[in-house]
């Protein structure tokens, strides 16, 4: 039977045994793969029903009417593949190079098919992304304290007697890291502003306010330092700048920190206490450091595992291998100008882009200020082409939609961003479509380019980068997986230490340690946007319809508003406004809602980004700050 690999963007990356049995697609977990440990998520259990999706695109389209209208005719590859050669070349000779952008991103990771349709893009001299949305400023704030975003091997946990889930809802995002966890027989704590599926399941869970992560993190190094806890001999031996830091933390009042976050002195105290004995690591979320106070958050909590002993006391990403030879930048003549994901509407609006083409992502669920970039495509002169397995928003506003087939239908690999494994993924079926790489090819052949890196079959590319990266062929394909093994590493920081002081954060106008800031905005509610569990962003609204549109409340603000369970409310700001159901829950604190993301516009009318601020935070590389955002609710 097949090996199969969940190319999906999520921490797992689950290792899949396939097979059809008449006609139809069944998947099961590979009981090998020590992480997949033989079981899928609830997602990953439905994936036959989304491969035989009868919504599936299955011929291109060409838009006959207004953008978002749906008037598409159904037209041929070759006809399809000529209109989009024709548009990139005319674009090319009148607007230039920089004018064409390749709109990309992980709602497909395998290695091919993510990095290689990049190839034609660089041999363009066309800009590319700079990818800020997911998690970019904590992998800022990592380098600035690490060197590096890398973290701990989640197998390691074995060895370890605790971990804080810190801003990340792991029984819905990474039920397999979860479980792991739960089978090492760790005790799990939860640091979160809502109570979570994962804080319900945890031994501890501590309620903060939003954007005081910061102040709790540091409160909790003040005590371990004040009190000793801290390992004295790793951190002379290995951290840069600790007396200073101890300068810095002994200035900061508990009494003050248990105010800004709502967790009384003594429940800090014990955290911190309890947390150095037992020696803890910290699974650093994503959520929280998508706004205005995220980096400043991740560089504090980063201190705390080197405190008590940890070279790499954190879980974050899991960089493994070299892809870099799938993507070829090594095709283009001049530098590549990047373009800050979040600021796609800005550059439209300025006429900076006029060929825009979009694969592995949907941008008009997936990007903040959904009107405004609605309102962008709409009004200036851009050619749009989607390549996708269905009809997106996205793909409603493009000019030409070619559909795209699904990882059950080629052959790939993927790495994971949790653990060190790659994973091996061969095709089970053929139904629609073409894989990225193949449409590649045909626009490579159409725009009469004879380079033979456009050329490289599938499999040629992943032999080159399994190659070099010291890893075979044989055994993946004999397993299904194999495991990237970890090199010794020191710290990447102007020291060569673990950076308490942070040389590198100082670089950038920022203070050596990690601040705390309020922010407040013009409306009273805090409004958090993150995923639903049973939808990975955008994806699986269409196949498995499974999601949940409602307004979480706390009841205290739902009392002042005059709202009861069930209502139906509008929530509006200056971005826009979206009526839904109110839901009250305690487990929303108070000036707080929350709406999950990012479902699909052409199903629902509306989705959570067409309230979120498109704001970046510039000295964390233009991260996204979805959750600053602000909010009011009323009764309708």
């Amino acid at each position: 039977m097949p090996f199969s690999a969940c190319m999906r963007d999520c921490y797992d990356t689950c290792s899949m045994v396939s097979e059809l049995r008449d006609g139809r697609l069944m998947v099961r977990g590979n009981p090998e793969h020590p992480v997949t440990a033989g079981f899928l998520c609830p997602k990953g259990a439905l994936l036959p029903k989304w491969f035989h999706a009868e919504d599936r695109l299955k011929v291109p389209l060409i838009r006959t009417g207004e953008r978002g209208s749906g008037e598409f005719r159904e037209v041929g590859w070759e006809e399809a593949i000529k209109l989009v050669a024709e548009k990139l070349r005319e674009t090319l000779g009148e607007h230039g190079s920089e004018s064409v952008l390749v709109y990309q991103y992980a709602g497909d990771r395998g290695v091919v098919n993510y990095a290689f349709p990049l190839r034609l893009f660089h041999y363009l001299n066309a800009s590319t992304l700079d990818y800020g949305i997911c998690d970019r400023a904590g992998q800022e704030a990592l380098k600035d304290v690490y060197g590096t975003a890398v973290g701990l091997d989640p197998e390691e946990l074995k060895n370890q007697r605790l971990i804080v889930y810190w801003g990340i809802n792991a029984f819905w995002t990474n039920l397999h890291g979860f479980m792991l966890a739960k089978r090492h027989g760790l005790e799990i704590w939860t640091v979160d502003v809502v109570r979570t599926e994962t804080a319900r399941r945890s031994h501890r869970f501590y309620q903060i306010k939003p954007d005081t992560d910061v102040l709790f993190a540091l409160a909790v190094a003040k005590v371990i330092i004040e009190e000793g806890l801290y390992d004295k001999a790793f951190v002379h031996e290995n951290v840069y700048g600790f007396e200073e830091l101890n300068d810095y933390v002994k200035t900061l009042s508990l009494d003050y920190v248990s105010r800004e976050t709502g967790l009384d002195v003594e429940t800090i105290e014990t955290f911190a206490r309890e947390f150095a004995e037992k020696r803890g690591v910290i699974h650093i979320g994503y959520g929280f450091q998508r706004s205005l106070a995220g980096g400043e958050a991740v560089r504090a909590i980063a201190l705390l595992p080197a405190l008590v002993g940890h070279r790499f006391g954190f879980i974050y990403d899991m960089k493994t291998i070299d892809k870099s030879y799938a993507e070829g930048k090594f095709l283009r003549t001049k530098p590549a100008r990047r373009i800050p994901q979040m600021k796609l509407a800005e550059y439209i609006e300025r006429g900076e882009i006029k060929f825009l083409y979009v694969y592995n992502s949907n941008p008009l669920t997936s990007l903040p200020n959904q009107n405004r970039l609605r309102r962008a495509l709409m009004e200036n002169d851009v050619f749009v082409v989607t390549h996708d397995i269905f009809l997106t928003d996205t793909a409603l506003y493009s000019d030409v939609v070619l559909p795209a087939n699904t990882f059950f239908e080629r052959l790939d690999i993927a790495d994971s961003y949790y653990h060190r494994y790659v994973a091996l993924n061969e095709p089970v079926a053929r139904l629609h479509g073409k894989s990225n790489s193949e449409v590649t090819r045909l626009l490579a052949r159409a725009l009469d380019i004879k380079n033979p890196y456009l050329y490289e079959s599938d499999e040629e590319v992943i032999r080159k980068v399994l190659e070099i990266n010291g890893l075979s062929w044989e055994e993946l394909k004999a397993k299904g997986f194999v495991k990237v093994p970890e090199r010794p590493r020191k710290w990447k920081t102007p020291s060569g230490k673990i950076e308490f002081y942070s040389q590198r954060a100082m670089e950038r106008g920022l203070n050596p340690f990690p601040e705390y800031r309020k922010f407040e905005g013009k409306y009273p509610l805090r409004l958090l946007t993150p995923t639903y569990r049973m939808t990975i962003t955008s994806q699986y609204h269409n196949t498995y319809n499974m999601i949940d549109p409602n307004l979480y409340i706390n009841p205290a603000d739902a009392k002042e508003r005059g709202i009861g369970d069930g209502d139906t409310v509008e929530v509006f700001n200056d971005y826009g406004r979206i009526k839904t159901t109110a839901r009250l829950s305690g487990d929303v604190p108070p000036k707080v809602v929350l709406l999950y993301k990012a479902f699909w516009v052409k199903l629902l009318g509306w989705n959570a980004n067409f309230l979120t601020a498109d704001d970046t935070v510039e000295k964390y590389g233009n991260g996204s700050a979805y959750h600053s955002t602000w909010v009011d609710v009323r009764k309708v």
